[in-house]
Order: structure tokens, then C-alpha cells, then sequence
């Protein structure tokens, strides 16, 4: 008699094919062992049976661009997440890590999206792995190293390019990172913490990929109207450093742009045939991001979501806020 530790019974499989098919699944030392047709599996003994008749059965989902750098540390029950049926998280997105990260006063814009000083306590990429393994979250973590992070850590200020020295530091923490299990480098090229690195700037410090076999993933320098150019500096950065590039939440911005998603998709299919090319994209029509002048041009809407120094803006729009003089 076959035996497992769970067996569920009577579920709609979601299988990837955009198809769901009623079946039994065994799984034993946390792996899937059988799928099988209604009834296959009647003779299993297991320790614990789901009747999940009804219900629909998928793998659990993986959430690539997050920044959830912190709060699988400070909220390990993840609940947001789990109760979405998302299991594993990628953080270090945008340029922006919690790790490694040494602070001379606040963190610099977008740093803050992950939290106040107190929240960057990981001064290496080995630290932030063991306080992860301490909290224990309840999803799988995979992290990103942020070139926004490095910069902060060498440079005595972002608006400016990053010296050869400088560049040799992040070379070397991002090195200590590769080390320990980092999936790669992200950039967050279109903000001011960052926008003025160079091309070689970024090609220099995505090097010591492609001997970790990990990849470069950017927050581009634009995704307005210069967004092709924006594009084919991200592919120079893979090619320079043979290594596959994955472009964070692809996107039209704004509504000069709107529409020309056949000729953004159409760059990288033709990419695709030289380099390994790919991204991501969220499911709706919206984008979120830390406040930047330079896009409150008056013909889309924006809301506050939060405001540390005038927290009673939160849920207004920008228009709103601008015609009361507050």
C-alpha cells in the first residue's frame, strides 16, 4: 500500500494549460508524489486527508517583483501574501534592498518604501539571510541586491556618478552577496537616488554575474516616452555582462504612450533572439511609487496613499490637495 502525509481529494487542478481537471493529489515530504483521476487513490494511506471537492488546487504562486524586503522579518506571517495563495516572494526590486546596507542618516528616497533607519539593520547580505531564517516567514524569500543600496553605501551623495573606487566597493559587497545566494542585481535607473549613473556605471557593477549564474533586473531609466531607449540600455547592461535581463512591471506611462505596447512587446521579441530577454507586468491599470515632480503633469490623476508629514493628505488627490493650498 503506497502511503503519503497528505492526500486531497476531489480538487480542481489548475495545471498551467488554462485548464482545470478534477483529480486526487498525494504529496509526501512536502513534494507531490501522484495526480491522479477521482478515486485513483482511494487505496493511499495517508496521515491526513483534504476533501477539497468544490475547491480549486494550484501551485503556490510566486510574487516576482515585491518589496518585501522587511516585512517578511517583521510580519513573518505573511498574510497578505498567503491568503492570496502566494508562497514565494522576490524582494530587492527597483534598486532597492534591504541588505546590505549601511545608513549615514534616513534612507534615501525610494529606500523608504522599506521602512524607517531603524529597518536597515543588515549591514551584509549574510546578516539579512539569518534574520530571515530566524523569523522563519511563512513564504519562500528570494532576494535582489539593489544598486540604489551599494550606492548609498559608498557615495557621499546620489545625484552624481559613481567613482572608479566607488564602483569597486559595491563590486565587492554585491560580490559578498553572490556568495551567499542572491539571485542577481536590480536598478532603479529612473529614480534621483539613481539617475544619474551611467550606462557604465551599471555595466561595470553586473560583471561578477553571470559567473554566479544569477541575472539583472531593472526599474528602468524611463517608462514615458523614451522608454525604448530606456529598453536598449537594459539589454547593453545583459550583453556586457552575459546575463539574462528581466524588465520590472513593463509599461506604457502616461498617456502620450498609451497604446504603443506592440512596438515595447515587438523590442522584445526581437531581443529575445540575441539574449535572454524578460519581464513582468502587474495586473491592473495603475502604478505606485514614491512622489517625483517630474510626473505630475496634470493630465492623470494621483493619489496620496500616505504622507509622513502631513499623514491627513492620505486618500486625496494631488489636484485636490494643490487647489486648497494645503
Amino acid at each position: 500500500m503506497e502511503k503519503c502525509d497528505t492526500l486531497i481529494v476531489g480538487a480542481r487542478v489548475i495545471d498551467g494549460t488554462g485548464t482545470a481537471i478534477e483529480r486526487d493529489v498525494a504529496v509526501r515530504d512536502g513534494r507531490i508524489v501522484a495526480i491522479e483521476a477521482p478515486g485513483a487513490l482511494s487505496d493511499w494511506q495517508a496521515d491526513e486527508t483534504f476533501d477539497a471537492r468544490g475547491k480549486v488546487l494550484a501551485p503556490g504562486f510566486i510574487d516576482v517583483h515585491t518589496h518585501d524586503d522587511t516585512h517578511v522579518i517583521r510580519s513573518p506571517q505573511m498574510m497578505p501574501k498567503i491568503t492570496q495563495g502566494v508562497t514565494t516572494v522576490i524582494v530587492g526590486n527597483c534598486g532597492i534592498s534591504a541588505s546590505p546596507v549601511t545608513l549615514k542618516g534616513d534612507p534615501p528616497d525610494p529606500m523608504n518604501l522599506l521602512g524607517d533607519a531603524a529597518a536597515f539593520k543588515y549591514p551584509t547580505f549574510a546578516a539579512y539571510i539569518d534574520a530571515v531564517n530566524v523569523a522563519r516567514p511563512s513564504v519562500n524569500v528570494g532576494a535582489l541586491i539593489g544598486h540604489t543600496a551599494l550606492r548609498n553605501n559608498h557615495m557621499d551623495r546620489l545625484d552624481r556618478a559613481a567613482s572608479d573606487d566607488e564602483v569597486a566597493g559595491m563590486r565587492a559587497q554585491l560580490e559578498e552577496a553572490l556568495d551567499n545566494g542572491t539571485l542577481g542585481l536590480s536598478s532603479g535607473l529612473a529614480y534621483g537616488s539613481a539617475f544619474n549613473a551611467p550606462p557604465e556605471e551599471v555595466q561595470a557593477l553586473a560583471e561578477p554575474l553571470a559567473k554566479a549564474d544569477t541575472l539583472y533586473t531593472t526599474h528602468m531609466r524611463t517608462e514615458f516616452d523614451a522608454i525604448l531607449d530606456a529598453m536598449d540600455e537594459a539589454y547593453r547592461v545583459g550583453r556586457h555582462a552575459r546575463v539574462p535581463v528581466v524588465i520590472s512591471h513593463l509599461k506604457c506611462a502616461g498617456p502620450s504612450n498609451w497604446g504603443r505596447s506592440v512596438e515595447v512587446l515587438k523590442s522584445i521579441e526581437t531581443t529575445c533572439e540575441g539574449q535572454p530577454i524578460g519581464c513582468d507586468c502587474y495586473p491592473y491599470n495603475r502604478s505606485s511609487s514614491t512622489l517625483d515632480l517630474k510626473q505630475v503633469t496634470g493630465d492623470i490623476d494621483i493619489t496620496i496613499t500616505w504622507s509622513t508629514p502631513h499623514p491627513e493628505m492620505a486618500g486625496k488627490l494631488i489636484r485636490e490637495v494643490a487647489m486648497n493650498g494645503a
